[in-house]
């Protein structure tokens, strides 16, 4: 389980004194412990790896803020922590792959431009994690159009 093994690395960098990494798995490990109280249930691991991408997410958007700004230093330490936090990741489907679930759900529901919403939603839920959002939305649109 993705939880546990975020725990035994953070345990692991704290015994190597790889503060860089032990920072990054506790911003994590709280931002999980938090959605756990939310939804009062602990996190199963595709769960967890929404929460996951989500701190990728602001992480990155750190990262392009104080590079814009000219921080330099700041926008380093944002780098290594996408780079620890992007090994915890389900590796990426394949293009293919991706495109071939897009057609069999779109030939599946008969969908138009105006189902969108419903392919995204049941492409997503087929991928579970392993496909970027931005990307899906551009190739559904596409396979729509």
């Amino acid at each position: 389980m993705l939880t546990e093994k975020l725990k035994k690395d953070m345990t692991d960098a704290l015994k190597a004194g790889d503060k860089e990494k032990v920072s990054c798995l506790r911003v994590l490990l709280s931002a999980i412990k938090n959605k756990e109280v939310a939804l009062r249930k602990p996190l199963d691991d595709q769960e967890a790896t929404g929460v996951l991408r989500t701190e990728i997410k602001q992480v990155n958007e750190s990262y392009e803020q104080f590079g814009a700004a000219g921080r330099l230093d700041m926008a380093e330490s944002e780098r290594l922590k996408l780079e620890i936090l992007k090994t915890y990741l389900p590796s990426e489907i394949s293009d293919d792959e991706l495109t071939a679930i897009i057609d069999s759900v779109i030939a599946e529901t008969g969908a138009t431009k105006k189902d969108m919403g419903k392919v995204m939603k049941l492409v997503l839920s087929k991928t579970a994690g392993r496909a970027d959002g931005k990307k899906v939305n551009s190739l559904v649109n596409s396979r729509l159009s």
